[in-house]
């Protein structure tokens, strides 16, 4: 993967944006808990599986960036 370089404001974004996703996560899977019906349990755990991708795709992406 070639290095990309970011300005600060760029990572500050990102961070945001990682921040905005764990909370939508953790959200989700609080939510999991007291939802009864399983159709909208099953499209809640999709979500959860999406955002940790996304979470993840986020981190690597700012680990391998390098702050211009």
């Amino acid at each position: 993967m070639t290095e990309q370089q970011l300005a600060f404001h760029e990572t500050m974004d990102t961070h945001e944006i990682l921040n905005f996703k764990t909370v939508c996560l953790l959200k989700s899977k609080l939510m999991q808990g007291v939802v009864f019906d399983q159709d909208l349990r099953a499209l809640m755990e999709k979500d959860v599986q999406m955002t940790m991708k996304h979470i993840k795709e986020l981190q690597d992406s700012y680990l391998h960036a390098k702050l211009q």
